[in-house]
């Protein structure tokens, strides 16, 4: 068995390169798709929302399958093997099947990268929160280095996609390799308790979480507050690099911006335990929703480059807060034996079932009304649902004896 601090540095290494893999081949992708692929606003919008479709049929399959076989890898494995091959699909396959044609692209594209990283980055970071909790080590510090690894890969992404995209497409499959090398090497030992804990979640217990209207309240939150986030994201490269005298000077550009607010990411990541822990989950979810509204307004609000990439930035705050909040949320107040079903149900599934409504809405606005204009009804939106929120996400969170003689009794019936 591998000690915690080896676990932690592999798993971390494991997220940095993950992240790097995935930032060379998605971080300028609707770039790619309107000024390589030449798609418009609502037919990026599609595809965005097909990704969108695919990610949520995934995501429960993972997430059971996930807290049915516990702690062991195989999830983790598989997106690994998937993700070698990242740079031939975009350039023999996905490329040529959206010039010929966008649905049948869109529907072949969305099953590859909604398998690999929409629904496989919660499938990933919900493993590495279990691990986190069995080994006593810090998930958001561990976490902190996915953003560093998105960082890493988006300084560079804007220059190469100048001189070729298929550059960083290339780099994305050298990187996947050695995530494959490193999950190869992760080795974690479950117990007899943790493995007949695991051997007892039943498809029946996923069914009685949507029975809870506390969780019904969260997906709320989630559809209304965190899925606009990437929406408000998918096509921001395209309109922030119209800002500029040449689309190539905004896309390198975009390219520092990007690597700049990951960089500011990952540090908020290392400190937003702190700040959750200080807070509580419940607040800082809405401290969160509040900087998405200011953020997504002030993007509508302000002008040029200078402005637009200040509101830019403050997403560096929100995401980390968010993101740990979530996993504390959940594991106060759910069955920690589903806590893979909660991630990925709870909030990446409802995600981007939000993101696969919005998607499409987004576009047809950007195209009719602008992006300004649609900023600010985008963030208006998160700001009435972050107030409907401090009515209804849970206020107090569940002590742990009380989870655990909760599952005694569902053991013994």
């Amino acid at each position: 068995m591998q000690t915690s601090k080896n676990l932690y540095w592999k798993l971390s290494a494991y997220f940095f390169f993950f992240f790097f893999t995935w930032s060379s081949s998605y971080s300028l992708f609707s770039i790619w798709l309107g000024q390589e692929m030449h798609l418009n606003g609502e037919s990026t919008g599609i595809i965005f929302s097909v990704n969108a479709i695919f990610a949520l049929c995934m995501q429960p399959l993972y997430g059971y399958i996930s807290d049915k076989i516990g702690l062991k890898k195989h999830i983790l494995f598989f997106i690994s093997v998937l993700l070698v091959f990242v740079g031939p699909f975009y350039i023999f396959v996905y490329g040529p099947l959206l010039r010929h044609n966008v649905l049948l692209g869109a529907l072949v594209g969305g099953l590859y990268l909604g398998t690999a990283f929409l629904a496989g980055i919660g499938a990933i970071e919900s493993y590495v929160e279990k691990i986190s909790r069995k080994y006593g080590f810090e998930y958001g510090k561990s976490r902190m280095w996915g953003s560093l690894g998105w960082a890493a890969a988006t300084f560079f992404a804007g220059q190469i996609f100048n001189i070729n995209p298929n550059i960083n497409f290339w780099v994305a499959s050298v990187s996947a390799l050695i995530l494959f090398a490193i999950i190869t090497s992760v080795k974690v030992q479950m117990t007899n308790v943790e493995l007949e804990r695991a051997d007892s979640v039943k498809l029946k217990d996923v069914g009685q979480l949507f029975l809870l209207k506390d969780f019904w309240f969260l997906i709320i939150y989630v559809i209304g507050v965190t899925c606009v986030y990437s929406v408000y994201d998918q096509q921001f490269p395209l309109y922030y690099s119209s800002l500029f005298s040449t689309k190539a000077l905004g896309n390198q550009v975009f390219g520092y911006l990007n690597s700049f607010q990951v960089f500011l990411e990952a540090g908020m990541m290392f400190l937003a335990p702190s700040i959750v822990n200080k807070l509580g989950p419940k607040k800082s979810l809405l401290l969160a929703g509040f900087l998405m509204a200011f953020r997504i307004v002030g993007s509508g609000v302000v002008s040029g480059p200078v402005g637009i990439s200040s509101m830019k930035l403050i997403h560096s705050l929100e995401l980390p807060i968010m993101l740990i909040a979530i996993f504390k949320y959940l594991a106060a107040n759910f069955d920690t034996r589903l806590s893979s079903v909660l991630y990925l149900v709870g909030f990446q599934f409802a995600s981007q079932v939000g993101a696969s409504i919005l998607s499409p809405l987004a576009g047809k606005l950007y195209d009719s009304i602008g992006f300004r204009h649609t900023y600010i009804i985008m963030g208006l939106s998160v700001l009435c649902f972050t107030i409907i929120s401090i009515f209804t996400l849970l206020n107090s969170k569940k002590n742990q004896e009380t989870r655990q003689k909760n599952y005694k009794i569902r053991k013994v019936v």
